[in-house]
């Protein structure tokens, strides 16, 4: 018996292990739905939080892969009706994806976002004056998780992205070309960035040791 399950075993446990998989693949997804079920039942606008991890809002719908991959049409049609989602949040995840998957991204959100949607997106800021501070998030860079980002953006970079897109934008924090810093008032209802300005414990004293190119955008037309 035992030599048979040998034999077996390269069959068998990678068709249980595909099986296992998805099992904890639909119990995640089936976790987003009850949250969204619920939040729409309470009467309260569907905010979806992007790359969470850990992270947990009050008010926001906390996702990450693998139960919902935001390049796979298949999830957002599975988790979600066209036209519902009033706000989406990504802070730190697009830098991690290619400027063609945020494309993609930005086609596929646009089915699914309200009239009245936006998107917010906090990037590391390629414009950022430090040299350190682009060492660390720079491809390749020697920052946590840098070893994986695909893209430094830039406003100039990001907005011409939004734009190609048909979508409008605000851009809420962000270094210019020349290094000079520009921020407006944002409300942390509509998305908390903790990367930012004010929000970064490493800012101290009007020194801007970490902030975000931080944009809103909304779908304005058809690209």
């Amino acid at each position: 018996m035992n030599l048979v399950k040998q034999i077996l075993r390269p069959i068998y446990a990678p068709l249980v292990t595909k099986y296992r998989n998805q099992q904890r693949l639909q119990q995640q997804q089936d976790k987003i739905r009850l949250h969204i079920t619920q939040t729409i039942e309470a009467g309260q606008p569907v905010n979806v939080l992007i790359g969470a991890g850990e992270t947990d809002y009050d008010g926001w719908i906390p996702t990450d892969i693998p139960a919902f991959d935001i390049l796979k049409h298949t999830h957002w049609a599975d988790l979600f009706q066209p036209n519902i989602i009033y706000r989406m949040l990504a802070e730190h995840v697009f830098e991690h994806l290619t400027v063609e998957q945020l494309q993609d991204f930005l086609r596929i959100a646009r089915i699914y976002l309200a009239p009245e949607g936006r998107i917010r997106i906090a990037v590391p800021d390629g414009y950022h004056p430090d040299p350190s501070y682009i060492e660390h998030v720079r491809p390749g860079g020697i920052g946590v998780g840098a070893d994986d980002h695909k893209v430094l953006y830039t406003c100039d970079l990001i907005t011409d992205i939004l734009t190609a897109q048909g979508y409008d934008y605000q851009l809420l924090e962000y270094f210019d070309a020349d290094g000079k810093f520009h921020k407006v008032n944002w409300d942390v209802k509509d998305g908390y960035i903790k990367r930012s300005a004010d929000h970064d414990k490493r800012n101290k004293e009007g020194q801007l040791v970490y902030t975000s190119l931080i944009v809103d955008c909304w779908v304005t037309d058809t690209p």
